[in-house]
């Protein structure tokens, strides 16, 4: 536990962010704010991130950032892109989602202004997970091909759920007026060009791309 008076430090955190609504459909541009509760409890990983959550924002040094489905310029294990691209089916649903390249400067522009509280730590918008792989297609792998399946048939061979959800930014781009926080869209079609750019050079494209068997 933290001292009453703890210096000031961030905590990115997947969170266990809020169950879409009438009022917050997926795709309606209507995202939650950061008052609005974290109440995804499908998983017991989502259920004590939002347990945490509320424990931090009772001190004032603490800055919380919900970080969702983070993006990165390579195929690092951890990148959203590496996971999606080799799963056999996918859901096509829209998603709030992190671009490492944009945001981790925000994070130091917030630390420098000692900003404290949470912060929904995403893109504005929202991009669904065939817009993903299909600009995997047009910039890594042109013969990459995907299946789509639905969120009941998805939620069959899962062993924990799974929150689909829009956060609204505001409060994070009116926070870092300095920083370049692009749309989620715009966002992506740079992280491709620049991720592109990286594999060819590490050798990666065109004979180390992931393959499925018989593909």
């Amino acid at each position: 536990m933290l001292p009453p008076h703890a210096p000031p430090h961030a905590n990115p955190t997947t969170p266990s962010i809020p169950i879409p609504t009438s009022q917050h459909k997926l795709g309606s541009g209507v995202g939650f704010t950061e008052e609005d509760s974290a109440n995804f409890t499908a998983s017991w990983y989502s259920k004590t991130k939002g347990m945490v959550e509320q424990m931090l924002k009772v001190y004032s040094s603490t800055l919380v950032l919900r970080v969702r489905m983070p993006i990165s310029d390579d195929l690092s294990p951890r990148n959203f892109i590496t996971k999606i691209v080799k799963y056999d089916r996918v859901v096509n649903v829209p998603n709030s989602m992190t671009v490492l390249h944009e945001l981790l400067p925000a994070s130091l522009a917030m630390a420098e202004k000692k900003l404290s509280g949470v912060y929904n730590f995403c893109n504005p918008g929202v991009i669904s997970h065939n817009e993903m792989l299909d600009l995997y297609k047009k910039y890594i792998d042109p013969s990459y091909t995907y299946t789509n399946f639905s969120l009941e048939d998805q939620d069959k061979i899962l062993k924990a759920g799974r929150s689909n959800n829009e956060l609204d930014c505001n409060k994070l781009v009116d926070a870092v007026p300095e920083c370049k926080i692009n749309e989620i869209h715009e966002a992506c079609e740079l992280v491709f060009q620049r991720m592109k750019v990286n594999l060819t050079n590490d050798g990666t494209i065109p004979d180390k791309l992931f393959k499925r068997a018989g593909a």
